[in-house]
């Protein structure tokens, strides 16, 4: 059968207060936008046309509300969106510096989202979903990470392609020992990784990220990786190929918060689409790369070829480079034919 999700995804959903100038007293103004590397993926995969659900939890509150009605607006689904009148939302500052740097302030304590019972999960969403999406934030208490453990078994009993993105954010983390921990178990269980230059090196010791995505790709048997770089670019590791492609730099970059979940929504859309050309051949209906026929990990998981390979990173190093000129992540994913142009103008 048929599955209702493209992809599923389960962790935190907060509010990202963004440095936006001062106001006329002189006063820092914060910009409150929704965020949680979860969602904007999601986000980004809705705005390509993907189904797209969370499951997860917020506060009942002002800002829970705001998410909801946010995520909805974003395309996603949020019937597995859990508000808890005894926890409030969490909420996160950010502060940009010049060269894409980046000070975050968490109030997460007891927050909402860490708050997500193994029992609150919606198993039947899961097992409708093509892909299951995770990150290593979920896991900083023991409480939601009963949860995500459970949502990774039930998607992997149910043949679900599992994605994984450490985001890993030291003020999160007691110590690094325990995030190491919780990170290796994401690698563990991943048929797709996304990984962030610092974390490859946190994960490895290694300051050669090409070095350290492969040996973090064949130790966990990880069929595809993506290392990105920041304004270096981005690596794509499949089979024996490896890839990298240089980043679009955006002399108009202004917020570099959701860069990274912009591209992976991007890279996973990819996927999700070379899966459904290659199922509908195999069905016999011709090559519709609309097929949502029955869902098949294998098929998506085939080795890529260098030439797909480099076409997938540098439509998401598009996306990507367009997020950075606007503010927050979730509400300004770039549409398919905004990273199309983006592409054209700047490969002339």
């Amino acid at each position: 059968m048929a599955r209702r999700y493209d992809v599923t995804a389960i962790g935190e959903l907060l509010v990202d207060f963004t440095d936006n100038g001062l106001s006329a007293q002189g006063n820092k103004l914060m910009e409150a936008n929704p965020g949680g590397a979860p969602c904007n993926v999601l986000a980004m995969l809705s705005n390509l046309g993907f189904k797209t659900a969370f499951i997860g939890k917020v506060g009942d509150d002002m800002f829970g509300r705001m998410l909801r009605r946010n995520a909805m607006e974003a395309g996603i689904d949020v019937s597995g969106l859990v508000a808890d009148e005894n926890y409030n939302t969490t909420l996160a500052f950010v502060m940009n510096h010049e060269g894409g740097e980046r000070d975050f302030s968490f109030y997460r304590k007891d927050g909402a989202d860490l708050m997500l019972r193994k029992s609150e999960v919606s198993a039947d969403m899961i097992r409708n979903s093509k892909a299951l999406h995770f990150g290593s934030l979920s896991m900083c208490d023991e409480v939601a990470e009963a949860a995500t453990r459970y949502a990774v078994s039930v998607a992997k009993e149910a043949g679900c392609l599992i994605s994984f993105d450490p985001n890993y954010r030291e003020p999160l983390w007691d110590n690094k020992a325990e995030a190491i921990d919780k990170i290796c178990w994401g690698l563990e269980q991943c048929d797709v990784l996304k990984i962030s230059d610092n974390e490859i090196e946190l994960v490895t010791g290694r300051k050669d990220i090409e070095e350290g995505a492969r040996f973090i790709k064949d130790k966990y048997n990880i069929p595809l990786v993506f290392a990105t770089l920041g304004a270096e670019g981005s690596i794509a590791l499949s089979g024996d190929n490896v890839v990298k492609v240089p980043a679009f730099i955006n002399k108009d970059t202004t917020d570099t918060t959701g860069a990274g979940d912009t591209f992976y929504g991007c890279a996973l859309g990819y996927i999700l689409r070379m899966a459904g050309v290659a199922g509908a051949v195999a069905a016999g209906v011709g090559a519709t790369v609309g097929y949502d026929g029955t869902w098949d990990k294998a098929t998506a998981l085939q080795p890529m070829d260098k030439y797909h390979m480099g076409d997938l990173l540098t439509y998401s190093n598009a996306a990507a480079s367009i997020i950075t000129t606007r503010k927050g992540a979730m509400m300004s994913m770039p549409t398919r034919d905004e990273i199309t142009v983006f592409i054209i103008n700047h490969l002339e």
